[in-house]
């Protein structure tokens, strides 16, 4: 968030406390509750309409449209599910435009690098990587194959939203 101010800490209380519980969630059930990330949402909004926060509503609007944008090619492409969109979306309602762009990229590496150690430790570094160059190579015809059962490519990604959301929200 650009410059700090005591309205910022509010946003910050809300966007910690809401990726954190849906990483928890996540974790545990591999599912992101809708109603978790529809209040996010709506009080991301709600705080900018009020001027509660240190974006306004235009920035509220822009930075869920730009956390939606960001993370549903991920979906269609098979490498998230629609929860992390819709997380990463709400997220955006309450950084603004701005910190929702640095976010996604705090977001990709933490992401990137979650996936590398989770294959390491299912011993499936070398098939991963192989997957990960097909869907890149091939787009959405890959998908499949990576969200078989048996290949166990799937991991919980909503902590690495919630580490790139919280680190681009302090730095």
């Amino acid at each position: 968030m650009e410059s700090w101010v005591p309205s910022e800490a509010l946003a910050l209380t809300i966007v910690t406390a809401g990726t954190g519980l849906a990483a928890v969630i996540d974790l545990r059930t591999r599912h992101i509750p809708n109603a978790l990330t529809g209040a996010l949402a709506v009080i991301g909004v709600g705080i900018a309409a009020a001027k509660l926060g240190p974006i306004g509503l235009g920035g509220a609007l822009l930075g869920c449209a730009l956390g939606l944008a960001f993370m549903l090619p991920g979906h269609l492409f098979g490498a998230t599910g629609a929860g992390d969109v819709k997380l990463f979306a709400a997220a955006g309602a309450l950084l603004g435009p701005a910190t929702t762009v640095q976010a996604f990229l705090y977001t990709a590496v933490v992401g990137g690098v979650l996936a590398v150690a989770i294959a390491i430790r299912r011993r499936r570094l070398r098939q991963t990587l192989g997957a990960t160059a097909k869907l890149v190579s091939e787009g959405s015809s890959a998908a499949a194959a990576i969200e078989a059962p048996e290949v166990d490519n799937r991991f919980a990604y909503a902590p690495a939203i919630a580490v790139g959301v919280v680190m681009a929200a302090l730095l």
